[in-house]
């Protein structure tokens, strides 16, 4: 396992999450150092996962690679206070929506290595989707060794940088859009006489199985959909009532308004 050091800048949940993913991996407690806004939250994962806490001068000293999880409209500044003791072979990794990777390499020494990482949170159950892209210095190794930190809490995928912000409206909201369609679906639960307990479990259920076959089976979902769909049965009339309300129009959509968003938020607009 590599003895490099590694520091987590700005932990909060997804951070967090990444931590106690790499030490489950096999990295040592005490090659990892964290950085919090509040002192007492660095306290607190000292507790509770044998981390450093450091500021962010000894982070940008002391690491070789940092993993930068504030949020977009923090970067600037955070960028800012890093730049004068930061090494130019040090590993940069961001992971904040719609910050390309030529905001960082511009404020930080010629020649800084920087790679994108869009992660979401299904890192705090280890089933996150990660997406990797290269800065204009980042290596292969680079990529490897942000595949091997981000692969300590789901699965990852290098893409390249131009994808990024269709790949945070897909997958960085991603988990969202599957929350709001259980929340809508345990309403009508409710409004066909069940209880709210036992409509939540026969939703939750039914999208872990459906999750986990359109994983496993390696059938495309329009013929994974086709085989619960009966001529003239109960599926087909649920499926015409979203065709005619428009709900994939609506998705696609919805998905077109986040990408646009993640473009709004690295071109600065707030």
């Amino acid at each position: 396992m590599p003895q490099q050091h590694v520091a987590v800048l700005g932990t909060g949940k997804i951070g967090e999450a990444l931590l106690s993913g790499m030490i489950r991996a096999g990295w040592a407690p005490a090659n990892l150092l964290v950085t919090a806004r509040r002192p007492e939250r660095a306290e607190e994962l000292r507790t509770r996962h044998g981390v450093t806490p450091v500021t962010n001068a000894e982070a940008a000293k002391q690491a070789d690679t940092l993993i930068l999880t504030v949020k977009p409209q923090d970067m600037g500044a955070l960028l800012t206070e890093l730049a004068p003791h930061l090494p130019a072979d040090r590993l940069i990794i961001s992971g904040a929506a719609g910050i390309p990777t030529t905001f960082i390499e511009e404020r930080l020494p010629e020649g800084t290595p920087v790679v994108r990482v869009m992660t979401n949170t299904p890192a705090l159950v280890d089933e996150a989707m990660s997406v990797i892209s290269a800065g204009s210095h980042a290596t292969t190794a680079h990529l490897a060794h942000a595949e091997e930190i981000f692969g300590a809490v789901g699965k990852t995928l290098r893409v390249p940088e131009s994808q990024q912000d269709a790949c945070t409206a897909l997958s960085g909201s991603g988990p969202a859009y599957f929350f709001y369609l259980v929340e809508a679906m345990t309403d009508a639960g409710i409004l066909l006489g069940l209880p709210r307990d036992k409509a939540h479990e026969l939703i939750v259920q039914s999208a872990i199985g459906a999750a986990t076959m359109l994983r496993d089976s390696g059938e495309h979902p329009v013929k994974l959909r086709e085989n619960v769909t009966s001529p003239a049965g109960t599926t087909i009339n649920a499926i015409r009532e979203l065709e005619s309300h428009g709900v994939r129009a609506a998705l696609i959509a919805a998905l077109e308004a986040a990408r646009d968003r993640s473009r709004e938020l690295a071109s600065g607009n707030s």
